[in-house]
């Protein structure tokens, strides 16, 4: 059975952002064209996501030095506990679909946090005898399905775009070959346009997630 993993970096559903908007449009047209899928929805901003801290780094160090993780403190515990599940959560789907908004040329740092949870050294990645790292995800594939109030997938302001590009990069690191992307793009520049940009989108997700 084909897992897909959609995770979404975003605070308020659909009927109040377009990137879930069209995210949402994705995951119902992608569920009739596989019915028989399995599908996790991930909600960042619902999740447990811890961030790498001060707990975390000591837990790891505790572990490598032997102790066992039930002699962790209750912290460290918690958290590597977490982020070692998050890890293997990404590893054993097939697909994924990431839902963001552009929040200062990026995506929020909730996501940032969560990347950090499954670039994990000999599980999603490795180091060959050159000291080089190697993806190990090889047959997976992403989606990342991004919403800008500018429009930044073309033009001069490529070049101050930095989430799908950070994204693409991860993913390009991790093994995953490419990152294809539905960008939803120009609503707050052209806003009697806005409803258009939506609509289209729409139909573009809709459309990708039949041969996704």
């Amino acid at each position: 059975m084909t897992k897909l993993l959609y995770i979404t970096a975003h605070p308020h559903d659909e009927s109040a952002s377009y990137s879930m908007a069209v995210g949402s449009a994705f995951l119902q047209s992608y569920k009739e064209t596989n019915p028989n899928d399995e599908i996790t929805h991930l909600d960042l901003y619902r999740a447990d996501i811890p961030h790498i801290d001060a707990d975390v780094f000591s837990g790891w160090g505790k572990l490598r030095s032997g102790t066992a993780l039930d002699q962790l403190s209750a912290e460290e515990k918690r958290k590597v506990s977490r982020l070692n599940e998050l890890a293997d959560q990404f590893i054993a789907a097939d697909k994924y679909v990431f839902v963001s908004p552009m929040w200062n040329f990026s995506f929020p740092p909730i996501l940032k946090a969560y990347i950090d949870s499954i670039c994990v050294a000999g599980k999603t990645f490795r180091y060959n005898e050159q000291g080089q790292p190697e993806g190990l995800l090889t047959s997976k594939k992403a989606l990342h399905i991004q919403a800008s109030g500018g429009v930044y997938s073309e033009g001069p302001a490529t070049e101050i775009e930095s989430g799908h590009r950070y994204l693409k990069i991860i993913m390009g690191f991790i093994g995953i070959p490419a990152l294809e992307g539905i960008f939803v793009e120009g609503h707050a520049a052209a806003p009697a346009q806005a409803e258009t940009i939506k609509a289209n989108a729409i139909e573009r997700a809709k459309q990708a997630a039949k041969t996704y």
